[in-house]
C-alpha cells in the first residue's frame, strides 16, 4: 500500500515536471476573459485582437526558461558528482608547492642499455 502511494506520487511529480506547458495553456482558457480584461498587455488597443495572447507567450517562455535553468542546475549537479569523490580530501597548501626530494621518485636507467637493444644482424 504504501510502496503504490510513493509510486503513484513520484510518476505525478514526473508529469507534471514534464507537462508544465499544457498547464499554462489549460490556465489560460480556463480565465481567457478574466486575462484579456485584466493581464493582457493591449487591453487599451481591441484592434488587435490580442486577447491575452500576449499574456500566454509570456508565460510560456518563462515556463520555458526555468526548464533550462533547471536542466543547468541538473547537468552542473551530475557534472559535481562525477569528478568529486567524497572519500578523498585535497589540501592545497603552499607545500605542495615545494619541491619534494624522494628516494623513490628518482629512476635509474641501467647504465649498459646500448649492448642489450641492437638491431638484429642479416
Amino acid at each position: 500500500m504504501f510502496r503504490s502511494f510513493i509510486a503513484i506520487t513520484l510518476i505525478t511529480a514526473l508529469l507534471i515536471s514534464n507537462f508544465t506547458r499544457l498547464f499554462v495553456y489549460a490556465g489560460y482558457e480556463l480565465n481567457k476573459k478574466y486575462i484579456a480584461a485584466t493581464l493582457c498587455e493591449n487591453r487599451d488597443k481591441p484592434q488587435m485582437h490580442c486577447n491575452g495572447r500576449c499574456y500566454l507567450a509570456k508565460k510560456i517562455k518563462q515556463a520555458e526558461e526555468k526548464e533550462k535553468s533547471q536542466e543547468r542546475e541538473s547537468q552542473k549537479n551530475h557534472f559535481q558528482e562525477a569528478f568529486v569523490n567524497t572519500g578523498t580530501r585535497f589540501n592545497f597548501t603552499a607545500k605542495l608547492l615545494q619541491e619534494i626530494n624522494s628516494p623513490y621518485l628518482s629512476v635509474a636507467l641501467p647504465q649498459h642499455a646500448a649492448t642489450i637493444f641492437q638491431p638484429p644482424r642479416a
